[in-house]
């Protein structure tokens, strides 16, 4: 990984140091340690789960609905920790919370393996609701845009870059350990991958960057620019924002959870399911290098708009696999793209729209509902498919909710674009 040498400002003098006889930016380090980590915990502890849902299923002697219900319960209990997760950013910094997030994670994967009852997988995924809030991509954004108030977009291009291969690393090792020793020693491995590789780094690299009000040694906060938590609810962007991201990770995760089964019953081999979801990960790698100067023409929130609409034509295509179409690459390439800039373009409108001050706090509060979405969706969705009698009129129903957030989108767009000049981030 490559890094810049960023020109430091008065304010962040102090956090340059030296690598031989190069200057580095500490900010970058930051980077470097979350891109890391953040691959690893949504690889292990997000995409794990779909892998491992027909397995459960059997093992546990329960219904496809009751077993997505405990992963909606953990993102449940997610969305919920999010905004007390970004006060706590705020005020403390990201140390103490991500390791304790990647060692309650880890300890919970251990659980999870032991599991041999409905309402024991429910516990188990209802405290890795906390796990998941201390230590995915709401944190991992909120410390990056505390470090950055230059090169923020390259920053975090440069983050979920890298964690945009979890899927793409991570689903076909779990799919190959499954096969190799079944769903239980599987996750043991995993939850020693996780411990030893993500602890270790949140514990020695993070702190808090001085672009979020660093509390100075001997002196007062150091202010940053922005809304606080109240202006923020108090402006109609903040409300649109939250509601369009809703639909688009609703429909998001009910594709990654219910896509496995959907090829499955499609004939199509679970492994090649599971690499397909993987091979998506790889495609949000060029759609979120293409989003950097794409936002820049026409700005984040119009492209926010129309990786919605993208989205709704990827998925509008799954119920002609098999018939019209006959192979997956063409959902493969223009779904992977737009949900790799989707993820990209909540972090960059969030910080554009904004500020860094209070960012942790009004991203939490953003992310109870794009979170909440994902906690309702995989349940919603499977209680979607026994209600409607199959999946395909569940993905019409989903493409054509995220043709509504696109349309919400730009109809709002002009009022957001006078918002965020209003409040420029000096």
């Amino acid at each position: 990984m490559a890094f810049l040498v960023e020109s430091p400002s008065t304010s962040q003098a102090a956090h340059v140091v030296r690598i031989g006889e190069r200057r580095l930016y500490y900010g970058w380090l930051v980077v470097l340690a979350l891109s890391i980590t953040e691959t690893v915990t949504w690889g292990i502890l997000y995409y794990g789960f779909p892998v491992f849902l027909r397995p459960m299923e059997e093992a546990l002697g329960a219904s496809r609905v009751a077993i997505t219900g405990a992963f909606s319960v953990g993102l449940a209990v997610s969305a919920l920790s999010a905004l007390p997760v970004g006060r706590w950013l705020d005020r403390h910094g990201p140390r103490a919370l991500m390791t304790a997030g990647s060692c309650l994670g880890s300890v919970l994967l251990f659980a999870w393996s032991r599991v041999d009852s409905l309402p024991a997988l429910y516990a188990v995924w209802f405290l890795m609701g906390f796990a998941l809030a201390a230590t995915l991509y709401e944190p991992a954004f909120a410390v990056v845009v505390s470090w950055f108030t230059q090169h923020r977009d390259r920053a975090l291009l440069t983050l979920t870059l890298t964690a945009g291969l979890a899927s793409t690393i991570f689903m076909p090792i779990e799919a190959w350990l499954l096969d190799r020793m079944g769903w239980r020693a599987a996750l043991v491995t995993l939850a020693v991958v996780l411990a030893v590789i993500t602890i270790p780094l949140h514990a020695i690299v993070l702190r808090r960057g001085p672009a979020g009000g660093q509390p100075q040694k001997g002196g007062p906060r150091v202010p940053a620019a922005g809304f606080t938590l109240g202006e923020a609810v108090r402006t109609p962007v903040f409300w649109v924002m939250g509601v369009s991201f809703f639909i688009a990770n609703f429909a998001t995760v009910s594709v990654t959870t219910h896509l496995i089964p959907y090829l499955v019953e499609r004939g199509y081999t679970a492994a090649l399911a599971a690499a397909t979801i993987g091979w998506m990960g790889a495609m949000q790698l060029p759609g979120r290098v293409l989003f950097v100067p794409i936002a820049a023409w026409l700005g984040a929130r119009w492209v926010t708009a129309t990786v919605f609409f993208a989205q709704a034509v990827g998925i509008a295509q799954l119920p002609f696999l098999g018939s019209v179409l006959p192979t997956l690459i063409p959902f493969v390439l223009l779904m992977g793209a737009a949900n790799g800039m989707s993820t990209l373009a909540r972090a960059t409108s969030l910080a554009e729209t904004f500020g860094s001050r209070n960012y942790g706090s009004i991203g939490g509060a953003i992310a109870l509902a794009a979170n909440g979405a994902r906690a309702v969706g995989p349940v919603g969705a499977s209680l979607m498919w026994a209600a409607m009698g199959g999946y395909v009129p569940v993905f019409w129903t989903l493409a054509a909710c995220l043709v509504l957030a696109s349309v919400t989108m730009l109809t709002t767009e002009r009022r957001m674009s006078r918002q965020a000049a209003g409040r420029a981030e000096a």
